[in-house]
């Protein structure tokens, strides 16, 4: 065994089902969607039948799909045309969400603060997410959109949406889910969860990058974030992606029917891994991520060490030590590499700078083995070893 990928939240390779159906778009039906002529309804007739296929995946209409660019171009619309659109109607309209959201959430939440919109970042509760409670006590006469994920990018932790939507149906505020990691893991049936605006991303579910979904309900005033067109009912402007949104519709099929038996492998190799911890690491180690089932999603283990005798350990070069082993790791969000900064999320959950700055996300898939699993276990012992050794 030569290279073990565990970095699936990151991003999954395309399946070559959703391949070979993307194939004709790019070459003998390469139509512009928003052409008249024969080539261009071919076009419009394959991506409003992806939207079909990724509505029925949702349990919503056709209608309330929107395509992006990616989960970051979708989080981005909902938050930026909620809050512009409920503004119109007198005042800033108002945002809650929680320190431990993707920076695609977090960015534009500073963004609308700057422009006067009333802000609040919740801390996560002791589990490592926000908690229904807390958004109730949030919430004012300025609120007019919660924002909170499904399933923490970093850790895994889930979030109550049910329980939160029971809250903002309750005060009239809209609730807005970043679902890029639940996808082909979870139901994500928009009416049983309660949301009003959900994200999803196709390359995190064996789909294609540069190219996502926002499901919009119904009713729900969205301004545009991209202009310069009238395409997606004129809620993003730009030629479609004809060819990404026919390998998103297809890998998001063959992920949700997929989904539970995927999600009980998982956790097996989950458990697997997780009690590997003790033998494979020299030393203490802190488990970022919940052994309550009903509170993790199984893809993920997040894992921190603490300073040995007030030497941090480089994080930065504990993944490239285990890249030399040959497992492919992370420290967390693909989006924040290159970046300095320890984990924004592990240190809203209180690990001190240095120790959230070493901290590894291993991110299992649907090729993941047990085997792979033992390897990488055995890969972290001699890279540990290794860098405690050399100080």
């Amino acid at each position: 065994m030569s290279r073990v990928y565990l970095d699936h939240a990151a991003t999954t390779p395309t399946h070559p089902a959703v391949l070979e159906e993307m194939t004709p778009y790019f070459t003998s039906q390469y139509g512009n969607a928003s052409s008249v002529h024969q080539l261009g309804r071919q076009a419009r007739v394959a991506v409003e039948e992806a939207r079909e296929r990724v509505a029925t995946c949702l349990g919503a209409e056709a209608s309330e799909i929107v395509f992006t660019s990616g989960g970051t171009e979708a989080d981005n619309l909902a938050l930026k045309g909620v809050l512009a659109a409920a503004s119109t109607k007198g005042g800033a309209a108002g945002l809650v969400t929680s320190a431990a959201e993707h920076e695609a959430i977090l960015e534009p939440a500073r963004y609308l603060k700057a422009l006067g919109h009333p802000v609040t970042i919740l801390p996560p509760a002791a589990h490592g997410a926000v908690t229904p409670t807390q958004v109730e006590e949030a919430i004012d006469d300025d609120t007019a959109l919660v924002s909170l994920m499904h399933t923490n990018n970093e850790t895994g932790v889930r979030t109550d949406v049910a329980g939160v939507a029971e809250v903002c149906s309750a005060h009239d505020v809209l609730l807005h889910c970043d679902a890029v990691q639940a996808a082909g893991l979870y139901d994500l049936d928009v009416d049983a969860l309660g949301v009003d605006l959900l994200s999803l991303s196709g390359h995190k579910f064996y789909g294609p990058k540069g190219v996502g979904v926002l499901f919009v309900r119904g009713g729900v005033d969205l301004g545009p974030l991209v202009e310069g067109g009238s395409q997606e009912r004129e809620r993003r402007g730009g030629t479609e992606n004809v060819p990404g949104v026919v390998g998103l519709a297809e890998a998001l099929e063959r992920a949700t029917t997929a989904a539970a038996d995927q999600r009980n492998r998982l956790r097996a190799l989950q458990r697997r891994l997780i009690e590997g911890l003790d033998a494979a690491v020299p030393g203490e180690y802190i488990l970022n991520t919940p052994l309550e089932e009903h509170r993790t999603a199984p893809h993920v283990v997040n894992v921190a060490f603490p300073p040995r005798d007030d030497d941090p350990l480089d994080g930065e070069m504990l993944i490239l030590n285990l890249d030399m082993e040959g497992v492919c790791a992370s420290a967390g969000s693909a989006c924040q590499s290159g970046a300095l900064e320890p984990s924004h999320v592990l240190q809203a959950l209180d690990l001190d700078r240095e120790t959230a700055a070493a901290a590894l996300r291993f991110s299992l898939g649907t090729e993941t083995t047990e085997d792979e699993i033992d390897f990488a276990l055995e890969a972290l012992q001699t890279t540990l070893q290794r860098m405690q050794a050399l100080g």
